[in-house]
C-alpha cells in the first residue's frame, strides 16, 4: 500500500502551500478549501454539495459556512420556491483571496508535474479518475449495506 503511505504527502504539501494564503486571511483550512471549492465549482453552491462532493462532515461545513459568512466571504440565499434550498453565494470581498489561492493552486500544479510529458500527465489523470470511480463505486455499495 505505498500509494496510500505516500498520498498524504502531496496533501500535506498542498496545505503548506496554503498556509501562508490561510494566515494573511486569517482562515483555517476548511474555510479556505470551501472558497476555493465554491469558486472551482460553481455547479455545487449548497453546504449539501460541499459534504456530498468533498467527502466532509456535515458539522465542519456548516460551521465553517458560519464562519465565512460572518467575515463577509459568503452569502446565504434562500431559493424563492423550495425555503429548504439555501445557495452558498461567494461574495466580492472573498475574490482577492481566491485570486491568491488560484495562484497557489497554479504553483502546486506545476510542481506535482514537473518533469512530466503530457501523455504521462494525461496517463497519470486517467488512472487516478479510475482509482476515484473505484471508490466511489465502494463507498456507494457499502452505504447501500448500511454501513
Amino acid at each position: 500500500m505505498y500509494f496510500w503511505d505516500q498520498h498524504k504527502t502531496i496533501t500535506c504539501y498542498y496545505e503548506t502551500l496554503t498556509r501562508t494564503v490561510c494566515d494573511q486571511y486569517g482562515l483555517t483550512q476548511m474555510e479556505y478549501d470551501i472558497l476555493m471549492f465554491l469558486y472551482n465549482n460553481p455547479q455545487y453552491h449548497t453546504a449539501a454539495d460541499i459534504v456530498k462532493v468533498r467527502k466532509s462532515t456535515k458539522s465542519h461545513v456548516s460551521a465553517s459556512l458560519k464562519l465565512l459568512e460572518g467575515k463577509g466571504f459568503v452569502e446565504k440565499r434562500q431559493s424563492e420556491d423550495n425555503k429548504k434550498h439555501i445557495e452558498i453565494i461567494l461574495l466580492d470581498a472573498a475574490q482577492e483571496i481566491v485570486r491568491a489561492g488560484l495562484n497557489v493552486q497554479k504553483e502546486f500544479v506545476t510542481n506535482m508535474f514537473r518533469g512530466l510529458t503530457e501523455d504521462e500527465m494525461a496517463m497519470c489523470k486517467s488512472v487516478f479518475s479510475k482509482i476515484c470511480n473505484n471508490a466511489e463505486t465502494c463507498l456507494k455499495k457499502t452505504d447501500e449495506k448500511g454501513g
